[in-house]
């Protein structure tokens, strides 16, 4: 039997860092075996095909294309003692007497049991596609979503379109007009459905300003047309509920559309682990240690929320690693049980992760992520227990696209009175 002390499920930027971090802990010992799996044919996950620059800022001080940046984790865990299992697809996780039980198929291994003390879930995120938000019209060849157009373009070596609508302004979709429009494609608008774009102010710039670029606010894409492929498509206006305003059609002569409408954590194997999911952000619910609720399951990255950069994505994933190899060998000395407090997304914020906090588990301090609902000017997040404010934050400006984090001293949490409620307010002047 193959038995690990923890194996990590995807190779991303997620899962490297989870391996490095369970790695360089000071609980790791030489007995401890750790094993990643990736169902592509090598490591790095989707920052293989993200040849842009950007990465890289916060983790290492330097700015990086994608496949940089996991080359650096890569090189990181060469001389280390973790297996590595490319090519291979889990396909379920269980608990047995033996201990969880990791079923995979892959081209050299076949069907494989492996288990393991813990695992780390690191999967990532999908793409939503055109079935997911109802387009109507025909349904010719050209709509895309722009990771797959990113990965025609940038590894496969194919040109999806010439003229060219991009739906959604998320950080892919934006990436993806500049792309394209420096391979020679004219890119005639990017179409957003909120009043406010889903992508980094910076990718706004640089994608779209730089490149004369339209960006339509309160717009959708309302039909498609074409036969064999897709020849135009319309877009409208929406009012305040997000519906087509009657008479207020624009129409566009294009061969491709690509979607950029969201992305959605990739938990096919949380939910047959039967682990708790959250409905605001598509993940499990986890405690400061990206503990899931199902005991020894770990989670960290796009599979547990949606990131906008990358180096919080590989914090994230080390904080689930050395939590894991921690883990490991508390089970077999008893875990301290302790008071669980959970975090509750109050005004104006959409969640937060974690949900849930374990003081005995939190040394120093802890970090916690959340996203607001709306556009902020200068404001004030509070964060209160027992109806009393525990401590407040300042900041400039707050945006649904860009993700919020505060570090909770632990010195700061010991006053809380219960569960902890984590609100904005807009200041006034």
């Amino acid at each position: 039997m193959d038995k690990y002390s923890i194996i990590i499920v995807g190779g991303g930027p997620a899962g490297l860092a989870a391996a490095y971090g369970a790695w360089k802990s000071e609980k790791f010992r030489e007995s401890d075996k750790i094993l990643i799996i990736e169902r592509d044919k090598e490591l790095g996950g989707i920052l293989n095909q993200c040849i842009h620059n950007g990465f890289g800022l916060h983790y290492f001080k330097e700015e990086l294309t994608g496949p940089e940046y996991a080359e650096r984790f890569v090189r990181m865990l060469e001389d280390s003692p973790i297996e590595i299992m490319t090519d291979t697809m889990v396909l379920e996780i269980t608990r047995e007497s033996e201990g969880i039980k990791v079923c995979t198929i892959g081209k050299n291994v076949g069907y494989t049991n492996l288990y393991a003390d813990t695992i780390v879930l690191s999967m990532g995120c999908r793409e939503r596609t055109r079935g997911a938000i109802g387009i109507s019209g025909t349904r010719p060849a050209g709509v895309f979503t722009a990771g797959t157009a990113q990965r025609y373009v940038n590894i496969e070596g194919y040109m999806p379109g010439r003229r060219v609508v991009v739906l959604g302004s998320g950080d892919i979709g934006l990436i993806m007009a500049r792309r394209m429009t420096l391979e020679g494609a004219k890119v005639l608008a990017c179409v957003e459905l909120m009043p406010f774009s889903s992508g980094l102010t910076r990718n706004i710039v640089q994608c779209l300003h730089d490149y004369d670029i339209p960006l339509y606010l309160s717009h959708t894409i309302t039909e498609i047309r074409g036969e064999k492929r897709v020849e135009q498509v319309v877009m409208s206006r929406v009012d305040e509920n997000r519906r087509p305003i009657a008479g207020s059609e624009v129409v566009f002569d294009c061969d491709t559309l690509l979607l950029s409408v969201g992305l959605i954590p990739e938990n096919e194997l949380s939910k047959t682990a039967n682990i708790e999911l959250d409905m605001r952000t598509g993940g499990p619910v986890v405690s400061e240690s990206m503990e899931t609720s199902s005991s020894g399951i770990f989670a960290c990255g796009n599979v547990l929320h949606v990131h906008d950069l990358v180096d919080f994505v590989s914090q994230e994933g080390e904080r689930a690693g050395i939590s894991a190899i921690s883990y490991v060998h508390e089970i077999s000395q008893g875990r301290e049980k302790s008071d669980i407090f959970k975090l509750i997304n109050g005004a104006n914020v959409s969640y937060t992760v974690p949900q849930r906090m374990d003081m005995a588990r939190i040394s120093n301090n802890t970090t916690v992520f959340f996203r607001v609902n709306r556009v902020f000017a200068q404001s004030r997040i509070s964060v209160t227990s027992g109806g009393v404010e525990i401590v407040s934050y300042k900041r400039t400006h707050m945006l649904p696209a860009e993700m919020e984090r505060i570090l909770l001293p632990k010195k700061i949490l010991e006053r809380a009175n219960g569960d902890i409620t984590i609100s904005c307010t807009e200041e006034t002047r």
